[in-house]
C-alpha cells in the first residue's frame, strides 16, 4: 500500500536527517521507498533549485519565486512522485506544498488563497497522507543551519533563505503552526529540539499508524 509522506519545518529543524532515518526504518520493514526533495527531484527541478537556493547576484522577486517553486513541483509530481506511488512505493519528500504556503505566503506576504489554488494546480490535486512538522525556536534552527553551511564554498551554499532576517523566519514558523492547526488529521507536530534518536522514535511511531 503506497503512502506519500512529507517532512516540513524551518531551516535547521532536522527534517532531512529524520527523513533519511525514516527511509531506512521503512526499508528495514520490507517497504519500497523513494526519497526525494523540493525543489528538485527532476533535471528541471534541480536547475530551479540552483536558482532559488544558492546565493548570488540574481535578484528574484517574491512573485517569481512563488512561480518557480510551483513549476518545479508540477514537474516533480508528474515525473517522479505519481509514478512511484502508482508503482506501490512509499514516497518521502523533503518539503512540499506546505513549504510554499509557509515561506511565500506567511514569509513573503503573498496572497494565501492564491497560493493554495496554485499549489493544488501544481501538485495535480495530490495530497500527503501524513506530514511531519518539526518545530523548534528560530534561533536554534538558524544556528544549526549556519553550522551545516560551515566549510561550504559560498557559491555552492544553498543558503539564500537562511540569510533572511529573523522576523522572516518567525513568520514562517508561525505560518507552519497555523497550517498544521488547520489540518490536525494530516499533521504530526514534533519537537525538533529533542535529540535525534528521540525524534526518530516519535516519527516511527506515527509512521506505523499508516501501515
Amino acid at each position: 500500500m503506497e503512502r506519500f509522506v512529507t517532512f516540513e519545518g524551518i531551516e535547521g529543524c532536522g527534517k532531512t536527517t529524520q527523513m533519511r532515518l525514516a527511509a531506512a526504518w521503512l526499508t528495514g520493514r520490507g517497504i519500497s521507498v523513494l526519497s526525494t526533495a523540493e525543489p528538485g527531484g527532476t533535471p528541471l527541478g534541480l536547475k530551479i533549485r540552483e536558482v532559488l537556493l544558492n546565493r548570488g547576484s540574481l535578484e528574484i522577486g517574491a512573485e517569481a519565486e512563488l512561480l518557480l517553486f510551483a513549476a518545479a513541483r508540477a514537474q516533480h509530481v508528474r515525473e517522479v512522485i505519481l509514478p512511484a506511488l502508482r508503482g506501490g512505493k512509499w514516497v518521502l519528500c523533503d518539503r512540499f506544498a506546505d513549504a510554499t504556503l509557509a515561506y511565500q505566503g506567511f514569509g513573503r506576504g503573498l496572497d494565501a488563497a492564491f497560493i493554495r489554488t496554485l499549489n493544488d494546480f501544481s501538485m495535480l490535486s495530490l495530497s500527503p497522507d501524513r506530514t511531519f512538522l518539526f518545530d523548534l525556536p528560530v534561533e536554534t534552527g538558524l544556528t544549526r543551519a549556519e553550522g551545516r553551511m560551515a566549510g561550504v564554498r559560498p557559491e555552492a551554499a544553498e543558503d539564500r533563505f537562511e540569510r533572511e532576517d529573523q522576523a522572516f523566519h518567525e513568520r514562517i514558523r508561525n505560518g507552519y503552526l497555523n497550517i498544521a492547526a488547520g489540518e490536525p488529521e494530516r499533521f504530526r507536530v514534533i519537537d525538533g529540539g529533542a535529540d535525534i534518536e528521540t525524534v526518530h522514535r516519535e516519527v516511527c511511531r506515527h509512521l506505523a499508524e499508516l501501515f
